[in-house]
């Protein structure tokens, strides 16, 4: 876990590593990060990622306990099969 923080550039403390990458908000319709845009739009942000930023949030989407506050946000990248 330190690890994949640490190579994401994160403070290694961090309990949440999604928010520690700021492509995320452009997954969300609003600031606070509350409603999913559609998912066109979600396939659109996804592409967009950098290879290493999307293989990183796949992996915590597989860690069921990073992946539960971000339930809607991991489905959505595994209804998109988490590639291109």
């Amino acid at each position: 876990m330190a690890a994949l923080a640490i190579s994401l550039g994160a403070n290694p403390a961090s309990a949440d590593p999604f928010s520690d990458l700021a492509a995320l908000p452009t997954f969300y319709t609003d600031a606070s990060m509350t409603t999913m845009k559609s998912k066109a739009e979600f396939k659109a942000a996804w592409d967009a990622m950098a290879k290493d930023k999307q293989g990183a949030m796949m992996k915590e989407c597989q860690d069921a306990a990073m992946s539960k506050p971000h339930a809607e946000f991991c489905a959505n990248l595994q209804a998109l099969g988490g590639a291109n």
